[in-house]
């Protein structure tokens, strides 16, 4: 799967979208770094296990979850996926995880200040790949925004709502 996956789901939902391929690998540092954005702008997405279902949750790149707060809007303790598990169910590598070309359907949560941006950087299913996306149309593909609240280094941070239907 994995980016190829990705490349079949774009091309049918969001044809417009480029996914880039990338010389380095997408980690939040060396990507901001390379493309001369804020290492918040990288939406990095955590594959998390919540009362024993499958959540991912997409957060800017500089976020650590608010484990209160993250278990207020999700219903149970949040912890994170086991690398193989991660891969198995979202039909990507770790480091490449990203809400589209998913091997499962899951619910999906966006942090709220991923909206502080006209333009956010997802993986787009492998560490290499990325692609660039307004914030507001990526959870239009996938998910919708819900305040949440919780931390993040040096600035505010939210959590987001699942995907209807």
């Amino acid at each position: 799967m994995s980016a190829e996956s990705v490349r079949a789901f774009l091309a049918s939902a969001a044809p417009d979208l480029e996914i880039v391929e990338l010389p380095a690998s997408s980690q939040t540092h060396t990507l901001s770094a390379a493309w001369g954005i804020r290492a918040a702008q990288i939406a990095k997405t955590l594959a998390l296990s919540v009362g024993g279902r499958a959540v991912l949750a997409v957060v800017c790149g500089d976020s650590r979850l608010d484990n209160k707060k993250v278990k207020a809007v999700l219903g149970g303790k949040a912890t994170m996926l086991a690398p193989e598990e991660a891969a198995t169910i979202t039909g990507h590598v770790l480091g490449g995880v990203c809400p589209f070309g998913l091997a499962t359907p899951m619910p999906i949560y966006c942090d709220v200040q991923l909206r502080a941006f006209d333009e956010v950087v997802p993986g787009a299913g492998s560490t290499h790949t990325a692609l660039r996306i307004a914030p507001d149309r990526m959870a239009a593909l996938k998910a919708e925004y819900e305040e949440a609240g919780g931390q993040r280094s040096n600035l505010r941070y939210g959590y987001v709502a699942p995907a209807r239907g």
